[in-house]
Formats: structure tokens, C-alpha cells, sequence
């Protein structure tokens, strides 16, 4: 707390990518290597820091990637009994707690113009027992729902040929069965079911392709030029505009929406908060 620090580590190669915390585990990727091919997923005790297990897996997608990033760009994801980690290359492992493979994907080794020029970075999402991947590029472009257990595809989207590095989000429903997968491109973002990928409403616009959207209770906050609150409805069969305002601009930054408030970064280090009921 403060300025005590528990613990430290140094982890290999370039990344990382951000930690998430599983079971009393803190989950981190990395890569390594000329080319950074060799990829790592490490667990780490979360009370010591002492390494519980460390595994290890070559690329089978590219990894060619700009100076400002990485292979390991992308955030695990985890359902609290299995983690699921995401790179540049567009390889997905799934792994239990105790670090055994489960499965794994090279989703890009199936569709091999599915890349851009300065690296992936979109991380996978987990909602009830369907793991979504967003790999929207100038290439071969889909969303897809594998099947947690087997890794099977249970459903694909195709998405427009442009490079974006937003994260799918999940919208939370009253019952675990109303919840539903937000998928953000440059003109569009969408509402889906996450265990057909059927479409259920949508908004359009100019929208950011770093900063992801994000939500708080009903309500989606999307970085679109601006700043718009959206309400969804019927049971997320229908969203309608609360308010818009231009002032309002994450750039590269995901908003946070915490009680009455919604926060985030602007250009030159600046933390902006507006109210979340008006955008004030």
C-alpha cells in the first residue's frame, strides 16, 4: 500500500501483458525471443509472489509487432477455474489453475491474413461458458465464441476489413442468461448474444478503435469523438441515447464508470471525471 511494496518481479522478454488476479494467483503474459515467437503464461502466488508455474508455447500466427508494443499485448481472460490467454499472433491457450493446457488455437495458423502492421492487442472476454476473440484487421476479420471447455467454435462473425485494438466488453443482464457481448468497430457497436453471436441491436457512429467501451449497471459509456452514455433496454434487445458530449474524449484511454461517476485519461496526463447521468 503506498509507497510499501509487498513484492516485485521481473518478467522475461518484452511485455507484459496487464496482470489479472484469479483464485489468490496473479496471471501475466510475456514474449520472447528475436522475433518474439516464444510465448510465456506465468502464475504467480498473489499474498508472495513466489512463481507457482511458468508454461511456455511457440507462435504458429505473426508476430511482427510496432516499437510501442508487443506480442503479449493482450490481457488474459479467466472464468475464476480456467484462464485463457490471447496474443499478437493470434494464438488462444486455455489453461486450469494449476497451469495444466487445456486446449489451444492458432487462430491465425486457420486464416492467415488475419493480422495488421503494428501488432494485435485485443483481448478475450469470458461470458458464462463462451470465450469471445475479436480479431478485427485489414485482413481475414471476425469475432468468434469457442466453447471454454473444448476450445470448439461455436459461432463466427465476419467484421469489416480494418485494424482496431478495442477489447470485446460484456453487458451485464439481470440473469447470468441476459448478459450479453458488446463488439466495437470504427462505424458500429454491437450487441450479441454471446452463445449464437446473434446480433441484437446497434449504434452507429464515428468510434474510438483503441479506448474500449465500458459499462455500469444498464448503462454504456462508448468512446465515439466524444463521449456517448447509451441505455439498454427490453431485457438488451434495445438501446436509446441518454446524451453525447464532444468534450468528452478518452484518445487511447478506456473510461472507468464507478457509482454517479465516470472517469478517464486525456492527452497530456490529464484525469478528467464527468457525472454519469448528464455528462457534465
Amino acid at each position: 500500500t503506498g509507497r510499501n511494496v509487498a513484492w516485485k518481479i521481473d518478467l522475461p522478454g518484452r511485455g507484459p501483458s496487464g496482470p489479472i488476479v484469479v483464485a489468490g494467483r496473479v496471471i501475466v503474459t510475456s514474449a520472447t525471443g528475436p522475433t518474439q515467437d516464444r510465448l510465456h503464461v506465468l502464475c504467480y502466488d498473489a499474498a508472495s509472489g513466489k512463481l507457482l508455474w511458468h508454461r511456455q508455447l511457440w507462435a504458429t500466427g505473426p508476430t511482427s509487432v510496432a516499437d510501442f508494443s508487443g506480442v503479449a499485448a493482450p490481457t488474459p481472460a479467466s472464468d475464476g477455474r480456467l484462464i485463457f490467454a490471447l496474443f499478437s499472433s493470434n494464438d488462444l491457450a486455455c489453461f486450469d489453475l494449476d497451469g495444466n493446457l487445456q486446449w489451444v488455437r492458432g487462430l491465425s495458423f486457420e486464416s492467415p491474413t488475419t493480422r495488421n502492421n503494428v501488432g494485435m492487442a485485443s483481448s478475450p472476454l469470458v461470458v458464462g461458458s463462451t470465450v469471445v476473440v475479436q480479431l478485427e484487421n485489414q485482413g481475414e476479420s471476425f469475432a468468434t465464441g469457442l466453447d471454454t471447455a473444448t476450445g470448439e467454435t461455436r459461432w463466427r462473425i465476419e467484421r469489416e476489413h480494418d485494424a482496431i485494438w478495442c477489447s470485446p466488453t460484456v453487458l451485464r443482464g439481470k440473469q447470468p442468461d441476459d448478459d450479453l457481448v458488446l463488439l466495437q468497430g470504427r462505424k458500429q457497436l454491437s450487441a450479441h448474444d454471446p452463445r449464437t453471436g446473434k446480433k441484437l441491436w446497434a449504434h452507429d457512429g464515428k468510434i474510438e478503435t483503441i479506448s474500449s467501451v465500458t459499462t455500469c449497471g444498464d448503462t454504456v459509456y462508448l468512446p465515439a469523438v466524444g463521449l456517448w452514455a447509451l441505455r439498454s433496454e427490453s431485457r438488451g434487445r434495445r438501446v436509446t441515447p441518454l446524451w453525447y458530449n464532444d468534450r468528452l474524449r478518452p484518445a487511447n484511454s478506456s473510461p472507468v464508470a464507478f457509482g454517479d461517476y465516470v472517469y478517464f485519461i486525456k492527452p497530456a496526463g490529464i484525469l478528467v471525471c464527468c457525472e454519469a447521468r448528464d455528462g457534465k
